[in-house]
């Protein structure tokens, strides 16, 4: 059953709006509540006073099946709805734009003249933005304007801030910071007062750092030296080979990049040791050309020493002069390290010089980039060693010990592992053959790596603790250091193994700060004296420094020995010279945090030396004095 259509009702004309906008006076409102205007579609003509017909309670449905207007996507509507509102007191008195002007629903102006008095009602909070920014809103989006990101609020914001910034600069230049001008004039400005205060209050930002400084070993390089292939007397087994040994440098690297040498030597009955030299020296470029080259160099030992019989494995070792001129072409420019001469280049290779290292681009930093050349280094020699004991000597070994160590204390390696170098000292060391022998020579080389005393602790370090001839050279390289760093070389009984903690508690009294302090004055002695007060706060770091890596060196002697009964008197001396000699000559203060630092040291060292004595059973002399009675 289909309802009745309703006809549309008449619009009001436009002068009968203004009539009945007119017919009320201003103090009893625009419009009443039964007389609120509506949206286009729905507004009832003047004619039909009736009202509308009341549902029942036992109606089903309702009498008007309409649907209901949908007024909220119609800004006049929305307008319309907002000037007949009820005030608080239930009325509003028109502005005067409607007083004077016709209400045009249709137009633009009249939707102006709406809005405008419903931002004049509204409450301070509501009228930040302007007219017209609101109608434009209103007429883009639809919805009020009541929001806090407005354009004008982030206008104001952004003045706020410029006006900030510019106090702000204003103040820093009437009153500049301390520490950005000179210390002379900072402490004219300051009263004597003032000044006795800072002092008493202030905190020195000198720490005993825990990382060490390290030594200038390798020095960057943009691109790597040239590697020739030496091929004068490289027969060729096949054409591919022949046009590989007779191509430029550059083309033999697009062989090594696209791994066609792999086909050519990878299964071959022998491989040219040329080949070999080459593929170690290209270990020291970057990572794109070094990951293939021992990739390729490892391939073809490992295939060499599972294809060969044990009688005729014959695996090839780089010798020393060739890992020093792996290491000069990493950028080390230390006689020491390379003493060799400069390789002499040929006319047709001069020619032929390697185009690719300047297309390779290094993304990583350049201490990355060292790290994993040495890397490489540092397992292939790994592999050396334990399949081929002896082809390194004994001077050979220790002078490629000395070598590696230098290389480690790198300032650009500082932070980095060192595993490989650790792992491959360990079996550089046991391969020695005359170890007792060679123990002495050997930590007086290491000892002179470096000059200063963190260095010489992260040497050290180097030689892990797990294995016997490790513990030892790590006990004796540490009394060698402490020794050197005091001016005691001349000690006789400095080589022999038992009179070790003997000899450490007598050098504990020469570690006190006071001692460390006439040693510092008498050979560091700057030429050019500063203020007192600076100079001995100076001295005093540099003091508690250096006592801080004696204290670790001594712990390092003590903790590599096995403690029996009879060493229980000397480790209870140990600890008394601690206590006397290092506790009681630190004075702590808030100004210097180095001596709490040196003094926190002492006191774990003192801790674990007692837990040692707990461990230890000790002699019967040392607890029954009456046994002989």
């Amino acid at each position: 059953m289909s309802t009745p259509q309703k006809t549309p009702l008449p619009l009001p004309q436009r002068q009968d709006l203004k009539s009945t906008l007119l017919d009320h006076p201003p103090d009893q409102g625009l419009l009443c509540p039964a007389q609120q205007l509506c949206s286009p579609t729905s507004v009832p003509t003047p004619k039909s006073p009736k009202k509308p017909k009341m549902q029942m309670a036992g109606d089903i449905f309702p009498t008007d099946w309409s649907p209901p207007p949908v007024e909220f996507l119609n800004p006049k509507a929305l307008q319309t709805r907002w000037v007949g509102a009820a005030g608080p007191q239930g009325q509003r008195r028109p502005p005067k734009e409607l007083e004077q002007k016709p209400l045009d629903l249709d137009s633009k102006q009249g939707m102006t003249s709406l809005e405008d008095l419903f931002w004049n009602m509204a409450s301070p909070s509501q009228q930040a933005g302007t007219l017209e920014k609101h109608s434009h809103a209103l007429d883009t989006s639809g919805h009020s304007e009541h929001y806090v990101n407005s354009l004008d609020y982030l206008l104001q914001e952004k003045r706020e801030q410029a006006l900030e910034q510019k106090w702000e600069k204003l103040l820093l230049h009437d009153h500049p910071d301390p520490d950005s001008s000179d210390s002379e004039n900072s402490e004219v400005l300051l009263m004597p007062e003032q000044r006795i205060l800072v002092e008493k209050f202030s905190v020195s930002l000198k720490v005993i750092p825990s990382v060490h400084p390290g030594e200038t070993v390798f020095l960057p390089r943009r691109h790597p030296l040239p590697c020739i292939l030496d091929s004068l007397h490289l027969k060729p087994h096949s054409h591919l080979e022949e046009l590989f040994l007779s191509s430029p440098p550059d083309q033999q690297l697009c062989f090594l990049h696209n791994g066609l040498l792999h086909n050519l030597y990878l299964h071959a009955s022998d491989c040219s040791v040329p080949l070999l030299q080459w593929l170690f020296q290209l270990l020291t470029w970057p990572p794109e050309t070094s990951s293939k080259a021992f990739g390729l160099l490892w391939d073809l030992s490992m295939d060499g020493l599972f294809c060969q019989s044990d009688e005729d494995m014959h695996l090839w070792c780089p010798s020393l002069e060739e890992v020093t001129k792996a290491f000069h072409s990493l950028g080390a420019p230390n006689s020491d390290l390379c003493s060799l001469e400069p390789l002499q280049l040929s006319g047709r290779m001069l020619e032929n010089k390697i185009s690719l290292s300047c297309q390779e681009q290094e993304d990583s930093p350049q201490e990355v980039v060292l790290d994993i050349s040495l890397s490489y280094i540092y397992k292939f020699l790994t592999l050396c060693v334990l399949m081929r004991p002896g082809s390194y000597t004994d001077q050979s070994l220790l002078q490629l010990i000395e070598l590696l160590c230098r290389a480690g204390l790198d300032v650009e390696l500082r932070l980095l592992p060192k595993t490989d170098l650790q792992q491959l000292l360990l079996l550089l060391l046991e391969s020695i053959c005359e170890w007792p022998g060679k123990l002495q020579p050997l930590c007086n080389a290491l000892s002179w790596v470096s000059n200063h005393h963190h260095n010489l602790l992260a040497l050290v370090q180097f030689f892990p603790n797990v294995t016997s001839r490790g513990r030892q050279l790590r006990s004796q390289l540490s009394l060698v250091i402490i020794t050197r760093m005091l001016g005691q070389q001349d000690i006789l009984f400095l080589w022999q193994e038992k009179t070790q903690l003997s000899l450490l508690s007598q050098l504990l009294s020469l570690m006190r700060p006071s001692s460390l302090r006439q040693y510092l004055v008498s050979e560091l002695l700057p030429p050019f004296q500063k203020q007192q007060h600076k100079a001995s706060a100076e001295l005093d770091h540099k003091v508690c420094y250096l006592c801080h890596s004696l204290l670790t060196l001594a712990g390092v002697v003590v903790s590599s020995q096995d403690i029996t009964p009879d060493q229980w008197g000397e480790l209870q001396l140990l600890c008394m010279q601690l206590d006397r000699h290092i506790n009681t000559h630190i004075r702590e203060s808030p100004q210097a945090m180095h001596r709490t630092k040196l003094k926190d040291l002492a006191t774990q060292i003192y801790i674990r030396w007692q837990e040692l004595l707990a461990h230890c059973q000790p002699q019967a002399q040392f607890f029954s004095p009456w046994k002989s009675t």
